[in-house]
């Protein structure tokens, strides 16, 4: 298997370890947020260091020229994953999977404010319908109530929520690839859930069972894995090309959700779902269609 298609079975593989992870972590039942994301974050650096010193070196991986982007971009992502933990508490593995495919939407938004880019009428369109999804999955959980209810409903705007920062983070990213290596960049993150994960754990955290430790190692090290099937999907693969495979995750998550737990999608949810993923699907086509243009007038003025 080469390239393209490498990249594919990379990046679903990507999708698999995390949808994993988190069923791990919903196996291990009520630990606290905190105790959770450390050791997801801490048994996840096992991996991700162990590949990140083989391929470009220990030296290479900790040396950083602009600590304080990854400290934004750490501490955004910290505070992600804190909300799509404690989300996991309140709702389906499927629907937190569902609320996630609002993140490209909410790339495209951020992208056009803060990074100026031009966004023209096919992605505001995709935009516009992705955030009419989101309300229709929203529905079953409170509708626009989801923001002031409790229970599923405040579940659902805490993933909502974490989908927007998790745009944040994207946004970040982007502007830190021209200076900082892509392990470089995990291995920062990793380290400061890691880091967040055991300061909470000084005033909040229960004594856990011998299962519970092996099912919360289990989802660091699959969230490690599956970081790196995403990270090294790109150099196999464009981004236009491995983006809609991202989508893959609602499959393990729906498989996962109804075999382990008895969670049965919500038919509403699933709808919304269908609509965002559409959304998703229409921008990432989009900009290949401008990726492709771009190439095309750059060769054409040599």
């Amino acid at each position: 298997m080469k390239g393209p298609s490498l990249g594919i079975a990379l990046k679903i593989g990507g999708t698999l370890g995390f949808s994993l992870m988190y069923a791990a972590i919903k196996l291990a039942g009520p630990v606290p947020v905190g105790e959770v994301v450390f050791f997801r974050a801490f048994f996840a650096l096992i991996p991700v260091a162990a590949v990140g010193a083989w391929t470009v070196g220990v030296g290479a991986m900790v040396r950083t020229a602009h600590p304080f982007k990854h400290i934004v971009r750490s501490v955004t992502g910290v505070a992600s994953m804190f909300l799509n933990f404690v989300a996991l508490g309140m709702i389906s593995l499927a629907d937190l999977t569902a609320f996630g495919f609002a993140m490209p939407i909410f790339a495209v938004v951020l992208a056009a404010i803060f990074l100026k880019e031009r966004v023209g009428r096919y992605r505001w369109s995709a935009v516009a319908a992705g955030f009419a999804g989101v309300l229709v999955m929203l529905f079953p959980h409170g509708g626009i109530g989801a923001f002031v209810a409790r229970g599923s409903s405040a579940g659902a705007l805490l993933a909502l929520v974490a989908a927007l920062l998790s745009a944040v983070v994207v946004i970040i990213i982007r502007h830190m690839h021209a200076s900082e290596k892509g392990a470089t960049i995990v291995f920062y993150f990793m380290s400061t859930c890691a880091a967040a994960g055991a300061i909470t754990m000084i005033w909040d955290r229960v004594p856990l069972s011998v299962t519970q430790a092996l099912w919360l190692v289990l989802s660091g090290i699959l969230g490690g894995v599956g970081q790196i099937g995403m990270t090294f999907s790109y150099r196999y693969g464009d981004t236009s090309l491995l983006a809609p495979f991202d989508y893959a995750s609602i499959i393990w998550a729906t498989i996962l959700g109804w075999v382990l737990f008895a969670e049965v999608p919500d038919h509403i949810v699933m709808t919304g779902a269908a609509i965002v993923t559409a959304s998703g699907l229409v921008i990432v086509w989009r900009e290949r269609q401008l990726r492709r243009a771009a190439v095309i007038e750059s060769e054409a003025t040599l």
